[in-house]
């Protein structure tokens, strides 16, 4: 199936740009008249017909519009410290692209060896891997942020900062996040506990899709399916200490991934499939 992108859309009217025109009208051959399928990045498929065959502007009339297009019902927000090797980032982005997530949130820890990092070639990276994996929404990438000011910002509001309750949240809490942070230590007073236990008490609903393409929010008991999964996976380094206890004094569940030492890129991964299988 070819799949074009676009978000120069007016109306009924779609354009593509300059790159996706010269590989629909030069390498693949479409003329005037044509049926295409083309993404908005936002989660809808659009049925057009090509009424300008310009290889550097083709324009498409939208005839039909398909609504969260192969996306999921869950929001996984993956905050993941870059590696110091840059292919392995954009490695995990697109994979866990292939598998559903909604945001990839690059954080830098005490601990990490990557600095500075820049997200446009991940961008583009994601518009492919959307495109390949039949999705209809692009995730988005979030500009770098500290790891501190990451838990600041999408921690749990009014947690409890004393540390005997620090991480002893409920899994699923009453603002629809859920909140996990991995990491490789153990401390006696906050074991942590696997993703999976977490991701199982969360209420479920798998019975797919309604005629609007939308998915019912509550599982089979009743309970509202969360609305966000934040998920943070540290450096090649691990978190510190202190950053792990300044999430689990926001609300973020202490998870493991299992007993295999993971990559900073694998565990991410590792963390999209676990969420996928859950809800899927």
């Amino acid at each position: 199936m070819e799949i074009f992108y676009s978000t120069d859309i007016a109306g009924n009217a779609c354009r593509l740009d300059a790159d996706e025109s010269a590989h629909c009208i030069k390498v693949l051959r479409h003329r005037k008249g044509d049926i295409i399928s083309v993404i908005d990045g936002k989660g809808s498929l659009m049925k057009c017909r090509l009424v300008s065959d310009s290889p550097k502007g083709a324009e498409t009339e939208i005839i039909e519009t398909v609504r969260n297009w192969g996306g999921h019902p869950y929001r996984l927000h993956l905050a993941v410290c870059p590696t110091k090797n840059n292919d392995r980032y954009e490695w995990f982005a697109e994979k866990a692209c292939e598998i559903g997530v909604d945001t990839i949130i690059p954080i830098i820890g005490e601990h990490s060896e990557r600095k500075v990092f820049k997200t446009s070639r991940i961008e583009k990276i994601l518009i492919s891997a959307a495109k390949q994996s039949l999705k209809g929404a692009v995730p988005e990438v979030a500009d770098p942020m500290p790891v501190r000011e990451f838990i600041l910002k999408y921690g749990r509001e009014g947690a409890d900062e004393t540390y005997e309750n620090a991480g002893k949240a409920q899994p699923a809490e009453k603002d629809g996040v859920s909140r996990m942070i991995a990491y490789c230590f153990e401390d006696g007073n906050c074991p942590r506990i696997s993703i999976r236990e977490v991701l199982e008490s969360l209420p479920c609903n798998n019975e797919g899709q309604d005629n609007s393409g939308n998915y019912d929010r509550n599982g089979p008991d009743g309970r509202r399916m969360p609305q966000d999964i934040y998920i943070m996976i540290g450096p090649e380094g691990d978190f510190s200490r202190e950053e792990a206890l300044l999430a689990l004094r926001h609300g973020f569940i202490p998870i493991h991934l299992g007993p295999s030492r993971l990559r900073t890129e694998t565990a991410a991964i590792t963390a999209a499939e676990a969420v996928y299988f859950r809800y899927m």
